[in-house]
C-alpha cells in the first residue's frame, strides 16, 4: 500500500444497493469486491487483472485485499465444507 492509506483504499470499496444488489464494489464500477478476490486466488496476477480491466486501478486491487483482511478480523468464522 505504498503511498496511499488504508483508510483511502478502503473509500474504493462503494455499498451501494442499486450496484450488483448492494454488494461491496470497486469505485461503484460494478466489479464486485469477491469478483477480484477470486481472480487473485486463481492465480491472476494484479497486472493481469489490470491488463483485462483498464478501468481498474492497482490501488483497487489493493483496497479489494484490505477490504478481505479487515472482514477476517470479524468473530464469525465461515467454514468450508
Amino acid at each position: 500500500m505504498a503511498g496511499t492509506s488504508p483508510e483511502e483504499l478502503l473509500k474504493r470499496i462503494t455499498l451501494d444497493p442499486e450496484i450488483n444488489h448492494g454488494q461491496p464494489t470497486l469505485r461503484g464500477l460494478r466489479y464486485p469486491v469477491r469478483v477480484i478476490l477470486e481472480l487473485l486466488a486463481s492465480g491472476m496476477t494484479p497486472e493481469e487483472i489490470l491488463e483485462d480491466h483498464p478501468d481498474l486501478e492497482r490501488e483497487d486491487i489493493q483496497a479489494a485485499l484490505l477490504y478481505a483482511a479487515r472482514l477476517s478480523e470479524v468473530g464469525a468464522v465461515l467454514r468450508v465444507a
